[in-house]
């Protein structure tokens, strides 16, 4: 296990109520106090928007906000005979423990690099942002580090996407294009601790699959990174196996 931690702020418990008009969350603290949470996730959030279920809130002090608390954990147990796990609901948090594990040279795996700058526009169209662009390494290769986060699960195998996602399937084309003239990298957020394996959701959306099947056979890195949440904070778990089912 790796000693990458990224620590929480305080977190508040409480359970969730119902999550409403995508951006909303009802929440009732252990307190008995019910609180309207910004939940800052865009996606269907299949298999994790599970009311009853015990969550965890941050809070923050700025009085400029519309919604001081922040949805931030869920913990859900999808088998029996496994204990719980706690799953990220905060969409915004990957791409800052991913800029922080990058800058530590977590990830043995993309080399060494002296560089990593976030939000680099690229693509042929240039309207295209990067989530990670590093330079500076052995290889004169620039490396793209695209990042996904991935809470839709089938027992111990993680998936992404769980919908239909034009923008996820546009951003593998564009990465595929890099190529070979740069290094491109998928890196899926394991935003739970509870699945060794990863593949492609394609029963959501089988053209992302097969766009990233192909991205792989023509040089795009994939790096499935298992991710462990606590009340604390997160720590990394290692990759996970990727899996790659062969679809008739």
């Amino acid at each position: 296990m790796s000693d990458f931690f990224y620590p929480y702020p305080i977190l508040l418990p409480g359970r969730l109520l119902k999550r409403y008009k995508r951006f909303l969350a009802d929440i009732e603290l252990d307190t008995g106090e019910v609180i309207v949470a910004h939940c800052p996730n865009t996606g269907p959030m299949t298999g994790v928007n599970v009311p009853g279920s015990r969550v965890l809130v941050s809070k923050s002090d700025n009085p400029k906000r519309s919604l001081a608390y922040t949805w931030e954990l869920i913990e859900l147990q999808d088998d029996p005979e496994q204990p719980p796990s706690w799953v990220g609901t905060n969409t915004a948090l990957p791409n800052r423990v991913i800029k922080a594990a990058l800058e530590a040279q977590l990830f043995a795996e993309l080399g060494a690099y002296s560089t990593v700058r976030p939000e680099v526009k690229y693509g042929k169209d240039g309207k295209s942002r990067i989530d990670f662009l590093l330079t500076g390494a052995d290889d004169p290769r620039p490396i793209y580090v695209e990042v996904k986060n991935t809470t839709w699960t089938k027992g111990p195998l993680a998936l992404f996407p769980d919908t239909v996602t034009t923008r996820g399937q546009k951003h593998l084309q564009e990465l595929t294009d890099l190529l070979p003239s740069a290094r491109g990298v998928m890196l899926y957020y394991i935003n739970r601790n509870d699945c060794n394996q990863f593949a492609p959701g394609d029963d959501a959306d089988p053209l992302y699959g097969q766009l990233l099947r192909r991205a792989i056979a023509q040089g795009l890195e994939v790096l499935p990174c298992r991710f462990q949440n606590t009340p604390a904070g997160i720590r990394y778990l290692g990759l996970a196996e990727l899996v790659l089912p062969l679809v008739v």
